[in-house]
């Protein structure tokens, strides 16, 4: 009987095994890899390529009145129409009637020392003007710094009239000439302090403590602490500091109106009478104008080049902090 009993266990044992249920096979389908990344990685690349496009047609109507200068600057036709040229009709004559037909050499003289010179007095108000508003506290900071910047939203040229009159109260004698444009390009430089002085409070604090402590005063700090540090905030104010007046014309075309063209005129000013003094000269004298804006635009684009990485880190720097 307990034989008899245990087979009868055992092969009720075995049936329970037999009726174990096997695992299913995986469902090969549900394994695969869902659409979903294949639509957001085709979204990327049409907003990728919808951007590069608006960037290409962007690009090309930058280039087409900069490939336009070049080419007529080198062109045998006159007027304002550029034709398709071929190897023969390529000439320098227009830049040598530039540098011997007009005074283009004192005008190019006479705009970079009043571009040197106010980019020198604006980059030290620019960065001393920052330094103050970052690193000091004073009564009146915060309402002095929003109403510059209110002030700097305007554009310069609305106050032309009275700034024409200060300098005839000023330079009675002496009104109409480079002095009093250095004097108007760099008399409102301090109105242009945020980007600088968003790049300085990036400048840890501590630094200043440390200095401090080292007997430091406020001088010291910001001449052998701050400057040497902010590297590519002062590239960024010289850069903009010298273009203002490198390329301006209303201005120049303001304070010097009336004046006869002994020589102190700017390059601006030169190029546009040379074509509008005489409109009957304008077919002759546009390729010669066009270049003097080819040489003009050098040392401007020789700038850029050179010193790009830091006029990116200078804008990027002082949009940190406000």
């Amino acid at each position: 009987m307990q034989s008899h009993s245990i087979v009868n266990e055992a092969n009720a044992f075995s049936s329970q095994k037999g009726k174990v249920s096997t695992p299913k096979p995986p469902n090969l389908k549900d394994e695969h890899p869902s659409s979903k990344p294949h639509s957001a990685k085709r979204k990327r690349r049409l907003s990728a390529a919808a951007v590069y496009g608006v960037l290409g047609v962007l690009s090309f109507i930058w280039l087409v009145p900069l490939v336009f200068l070049v080419v007529k600057s080198f062109s045998k036709e006159g007027g304002t129409h550029v034709s398709l040229l071929s190897a023969s009709e390529w000439t320098v004559e227009n830049y040598r009637r530039l540098f011997t037909q007009t005074q283009f050499g004192r005008w190019y003289a006479n705009t970079l020392i009043i571009a040197v010179c106010s980019c020198l007095i604006t980059t030290a108000f620019v960065l001393s003007v920052s330094f103050a508003f970052s690193r000091l506290r004073f009564k009146g900071r915060r309402p002095l710094m929003n109403g510059m910047l209110v002030l700097g939203m305007f554009p310069g040229f609305m106050s032309m009239a009275a700034i024409y009159a200060i300098l005839k109260v000023i330079l009675p004698s002496n009104y109409q000439s480079s002095l009093s444009l250095i004097l108007v390009y760099s008399g409102g430089a301090a109105l242009s302090y945020y980007v600088a002085k968003g790049f300085f409070d990036t400048v840890p604090r501590q630094i200043d403590e440390a200095a401090r402590i080292d007997g430091a005063n406020e001088w010291q700090l910001f001449s052998r602490i701050i400057l040497p540090l902010s590297r590519s905030v002062i590239v960024y104010t010289v850069l903009t500091s010298f273009i203002a007046p490198w390329c301006d014309f209303i201005f120049s075309s303001y304070i010097l109106k009336g004046v006869p063209d002994t020589g102190r005129y700017t390059v601006a000013l030169g190029l546009y009478n040379l074509i509008s003094a005489d409109k009957s000269l304008l077919y002759t004298n546009f390729p010669v104008f066009c270049a003097g804006a080819v040489v003009v635009a050098v040392p401007i684009t020789l700038l850029f080049f050179g010193l790009q990485k830091y006029y990116v880190a200078g804008v990027t720097g002082g949009a940190v902090k406000g």
